[in-house]
């Protein structure tokens, strides 16, 4: 069964709280938003770069502007 995590935005502390109380289960970790930024600054040349792709699938800034929180598989 895979695993479910809950990413909820640093501005919603309350609503951090709430979840975690209400998905206090073992299939959903709820978490605060870590991300700070983009943490590659500037253009990197390809010779230095060695992941082969960006390790998010998908971008969950709208979401988390939107809605507050954010739900991902991992």
């Amino acid at each position: 069964m895979a695993r479910l995590l809950l990413i909820v935005s640093r501005t919603e502390p309350g609503r951090f709280t709430y979840l975690k109380h209400v998905f206090a289960s073992e299939t959903v970790d709820v978490i605060l938003d870590r991300r700070l930024g983009e943490r590659r600054q500037g253009p990197i040349r390809a010779a230095m770069e060695r992941r082969r792709s960006d390790r998010r699938e998908r971008d969950l800034t709208k979401d988390l502007q939107s809605f507050g929180w954010a739900l991902v598989r991992h």
